[in-house]
């Protein structure tokens, strides 16, 4: 009940993501616009975050979940009937922001019930369970569009997976009562209740809210938060990057859609690898080596789009970001659990996850503007710099907000 819907929703999703520029691009889009639709994925993740945290901290992981997964049902059948590419772009807004829903409930849920001890492994687990359904969703889709030969039947297989999905939240049993929160000494400002009658005042912790609480931790969410901003940035740029490549190569769907998918089993079998790295040596040792590789990864990309063996380049390159992206899984959810206050962190993790979607949004529009204005090539280049800052970030600001003996403390 922990971790099977994930797979579930990243299943359908991981179908689904690899078609959206193709589908865009069969409905007449060029490949700068087809990036365009494609951002609207993590801008409407970006755009979900808060008001994601503000039902989480009101209603609770499950009802988000479903309502989240509800919602997700619509857009997929948006995707499906798009009779515009308007409306398709809108549908994959909607996607992503039931998807940041999802994300978060799921999140908080493990920051307040998994003891520090390993948080990591159950987080990058949690993360895993994400590439799973990354992973193999795109040969699901391969396989479908073998079969029937149009790229609607993966979203009918997102259909059903959310279906599914809502149907375990829902009849299952409820993590949430059957795993009891952690508690831990919180140092929080205290307001007075001196409203009973008894000797002296009971303290109560003061509820603070997503703005109040984005102010009072703006010292992590501009050093550290802007580090895994850019992060989330050359991994939703790799989502959007590599199914453009394709097109712009002149690779079918189903092509495209396999290359994806061998990234994504990479990434996938690197995930638990990854948790131990940040579990035994610290969480620097896996942010830095993995934004290095992104970001040499993208760099060398780009200098290969014309020349004679460039699918082969495409291929071995794709398996480069795949092997970066799968030696940081769970940071992002980690370093989010490492920092948060301890008791009610859905405010802060929605602020935090704001912040990284943040770079998550920015990389497609970037990559979408720079291609039209000068090439798909530059733009891959671009995001590969921005991998090498970013590594950088890490190596300054981790010990900083997150040292290593200190990697389990509790203090606000």
């Amino acid at each position: 009940m922990v971790y099977l819907p994930t797979v579930l929703f990243s299943l359908g999703e991981g179908a689904v993501i690899p078609l959206i520029p193709v589908i865009a691009a069969e409905m007449g889009a060029d490949v700068a616009f087809a990036a365009l639709v494609a951002s609207a994925l993590v801008v409407g993740q970006l755009c979900g975050n808060l008001p994601a945290g503000w039902a989480v901290a009101r209603i609770g992981e499950r009802y988000t979940m479903v309502i989240a997964g509800i919602i997700a049902m619509a857009s997929a059948a948006g995707l499906i009937f798009a009779p515009s590419i308007g409306v398709l772009a809108a549908s994959v807004f909607v996607l992503g922001f039931c998807a940041a829903s999802f994300g978060l409930a799921r999140h908080a849920f493990m920051t307040t019930r998994v003891p520090v001890e390993f948080r990591t492994r159950a987080l990058s687990l949690l993360g895993g369970s994400f590439r799973l359904g990354i992973f193999i969703g795109p040969f699901v889709a391969a396989g479908l569009l073998e079969l029937f030969a149009t790229e609607t039947a993966a979203i009918w297989f997102f259909l059903g997976c959310l279906i599914v999905m809502v149907l375990l939240v829902l009849l299952g049993p409820d993590p949430e009562k059957t795993i009891p929160v952690i508690t831990t000494p919180i140092r929080r400002p205290f307001v007075e209740d001196s409203g009973e009658a008894v000797s002296g005042s009971i303290p109560t912790v003061e509820r603070i809210g997503i703005f109040r609480t984005m102010w009072q931790q703006r010292g992590v969410l501009s050093r550290l938060g802007l580090a895994a901003a850019s992060l989330s940035a050359v991994r939703s740029a790799r989502q959007v990057v590599l199914p453009l490549w394709g097109l712009s190569l002149g690779l079918d769907s189903q092509t495209i859609a396999l290359v994806v998918g061998i990234s994504g089993a990479i990434d996938f079998a690197l995930f638990y690898a990854s948790g131990q790295v940040m579990d035994r040596f610290g969480r620097v040792w896996a942010a830095m080596p993995a934004m290095v590789l992104m970001g040499a990864g993208f760099l060398a990309l780009s200098f290969t789009h014309d020349g004679d063996a460039a699918v082969l380049w495409f291929g071995m390159l794709a398996a480069v970001l795949g092997v970066g992206n799968g030696l940081s899984s769970g940071i992002l959810l980690t370093l989010g659990a490492d920092v948060a206050p301890k008791r009610e962190p859905a405010a802060f993790l929605g602020s935090w996850r704001t912040l990284t979607d943040a770079g998550g949004a920015a990389a497609p529009l970037m990559v979408s503007a720079v291609t039209a204005v000068a090439s798909l090539p530059i733009a891959a280049a671009v995001v590969g710099a921005i991998g090498l800052v970013g590594a950088v970030g890490f190596v300054r600001w981790i010990p900083r907000f997150v040292p290593r003996a200190k990697a389990a403390d509790d203090t606000d």
